[in-house]
């Protein structure tokens, strides 16, 4: 309880400089642990649905059927439901149209795939460039807060007769949190935007993959089309 209260006292005393820094990096912890908790949902549930979709795309349902399933739920589709979904209406849409050769078909379909993966991209890559400026940053403004409160101290010596270790002590300890407080933002950032990083770049490969396999699907149908 002492340590606890000598912290306090030391962050209550520090300038106010470095309790701006300090301010700064809280915000930062705080917004992090947001993004983190949040991240973490969205990637999970990401992949638990790219798991379901997996299923039921390969189990032999009939596409037409499976698109209008889709069509039906509520809620906006995303992930593969999406690539699945923006493809297909774009396949069926130049399908309808007539006089469309089995290549454009396939191509305007790939198209609108290559939209809705940009999309998704995006929608699982948001908010992680802020964990990985906060990794990068976090240390050094802290740093900046100790330099400012160590020159501080030091410089309060100059009108002091004899200089003792006491009594720069207090203020050098007030700097050192501000180092402290930087770590404590940047280690979990870091190590959070590592691990999403990685997860949304295997969503974002197997994204890629049912693209590919969906494209080859879709150019056998059309020609079958075609040669009806």
């Amino acid at each position: 309880m002492e340590n606890d209260l000598q912290v306090w006292q030391l962050v209550l005393n520090a300038s106010w400089v470095v309790k701006f820094v300090m301010l700064v990096l809280l915000v930062a912890s705080v917004m992090s642990w947001m993004i983190i908790f949040r991240k973490r949902q969205m990637l999970n549930d990401a992949t638990r649905d790219a798991n379901r979709f997996e299923e039921r795309f390969w189990s032999g349902t009939n596409m037409g059927k499976l698109h209008q399933e889709i069509s039906a739920e509520d809620g906006d589709s995303a992930g593969m439901e999406q690539l699945f979904d923006a493809g297909y209406s774009e396949f069926e849409r130049m399908r309808n149209q007539g006089r469309m050769t089995p290549d454009r078909m396939v191509e305007g379909a790939e198209r609108a795939m290559r939209i809705a993966l940009t999309r998704e991209t995006d929608r699982l890559e948001h908010h992680l460039s802020f964990l990985a400026t906060v990794g990068s940053t976090s240390p050094y403004i802290g740093l900046f807060g100790t330099v400012w409160g160590i020159m501080t101290s030091f410089h309060a010596l100059a009108n002091v007769n004899q200089a003792t270790i006491a009594m720069v002590a207090p203020g050098i300890s007030e700097a050192l949190i501000a180092t402290a407080m930087g770590l404590f933002a940047a280690i979990p950032a870091v190590i959070a935007y590592n691990k999403y990083s990685n997860q949304v770049e295997r969503l974002e490969l197997r994204y890629e993959n049912f693209k590919e396999e969906f494209s080859s699907i879709l150019q056998r149908q059309a020609h079958t089309l075609a040669s009806d």
